[in-house]
């Protein structure tokens, strides 16, 4: 059972989850400190152990890029003290965010803790991040199912794998940023897609969900991160997008070349039009945002969706909480009775993927690490009975 509160910090399911209310911890003080923790104090990560996985997708239907493969890596749970396996409770499928990687430090810190709790975890690259950059051309965009639904397809071939024989484990997601918008609008995804996919139509593309910082509107979120206290974060965004863009070893087209090069874009809106948007198959960016953006959908059409929570912080500098605030009301409107599938959780300080709080620690993760422990623990918990 899901429950939902108007309290931004949602005090019930954090009882239900056993996890503390969101308390920002000295010195990370405000959003822009809690944003860049990581990059001023990174965490000292072990060795990353990940097994190398390639998963074949199809050529983009603009004709922008041809056939190739995503590297993801697979992290199994860690083993006891004693140094005994322990047997997967389910799989994690978990995605990095804009400019992101299977390495980063956010994605394989909170990755590390699932592992601990028991958790399988697939840390997958999107289309143009390194590791895998020269295994597949072009980049990815906030509503890339032709890429990700192929991931699922594999991810659910891996449950199969990992469980005792004549089962399947269950598949969860978790999302940084954008990450998480990508998981979503894969989870809206219609049955048409779905079957192209291979996947079956009668079983949700997941079954359980955690987002973190992730946008619901992406001209929104846009229009945020071009604000002038903000450029500083949009140049580093644009120096990581036009380098990734550029280091395709497939090559880029001339009007690209001209886009990136000769007329550098001064915001992630220019880049979107001049890459992102056509490269998917958009008319314009504005098509592109509004067709990538899971906020409409959530409003009116969220019975497709698995068990889902969306953890956003109020103070958050580059995605702008009024979405998530928007969603939470839709939510809590509804009748007591009915089934509801997405759960929210609204903090009033914690940054972009940020939630470093009080009682941190390298085997704990931050707050937030912790919170999409407990759910998707809960979650599996319920699988099983």
């Amino acid at each position: 059972m899901v429950f939902h509160s108007r309290h931004q910090n949602n005090p019930r399911l954090l009882r239900q989850l056993g996890v503390r209310a969101y308390q920002q911890r000295w010195p990370w003080i405000g959003g822009d400190l809690q944003t860049l923790r990581d990059t001023i104090r990174p965490v000292p990560l072990p060795e990353d152990q990940g097994e190398p996985v390639r998963i074949a997708v199809p050529a983009l239907a603009s004709g922008a890029a041809a056939a190739g493969e995503l590297l993801a890596f697979l992290d199994r749970p860690l083993p006891t003290p004693a140094g005994d396996p322990v047997p997967p409770r389910a799989l994690v499928l978990a995605l990095h965010g804009l400019g992101g990687s299977s390495r980063r430090e956010g994605l394989r810190r909170l990755g590390l803790t699932l592992q601990r709790q028991g958790f399988a975890v697939l840390r997958l690259n999107l289309r143009g991040a390194d590791p895998g950059r020269h295994l597949a051309g072009g980049t990815y965009a906030a509503a890339c199912n032709s890429d990700l639904l192929p991931v699922v397809r594999r991810a659910r071939q891996l449950c199969r794998d990992l469980a005792p024989s004549g089962s399947a484990l269950p598949l969860f997601g978790a999302g940084v940023s954008l990450g998480g918008t990508m998981l979503l609008n894969g989870c809206l995804a219609g049955s048409d897609a779905r079957a192209d996919a291979g996947l079956r139509t009668d079983q949700p593309v997941l079954d359980g969900l955690f987002c973190a910082s992730s946008p619901l509107d992406l001209a929104a979120c846009s229009a945020s991160i071009e604000r002038p206290r903000n450029r500083i974060y949009q140049r580093w965004l644009l120096q990581r997008l036009v380098r990734q863009t550029l280091a395709d070893p497939f090559g880029v087209s001339p009007r690209e070349n001209e886009s990136l090069i000769r007329n550098p874009p001064r915001s992630i809106r220019a880049f979107d039009a001049a890459v992102t948007a056509p490269r998917w198959g958009f008319s314009s960016v504005d098509a592109y945002y509004e067709c990538a953006s899971p906020l409409p959908s959530l409003l009116t059409n969220r019975c497709s969706l698995p068990p889902t929570l969306l953890v956003q912080a109020l103070d958050d500098p580059w995605v702008p909480a009024a979405a998530a605030e928007q969603l939470l009301m839709a939510v809590t409107s509804q009748p007591t009775e009915q089934q509801e599938p997405v759960s929210l959780l609204l903090t009033q300080t914690g940054g972009h993927n940020g939630f470093h709080a009080v009682g941190d620690s390298l085997e704990s993760g931050c707050w937030s690490d912790r919170v999409a422990s407990a759910w998707l623990k809960q979650l599996s918990a319920d699988a099983d009975r």
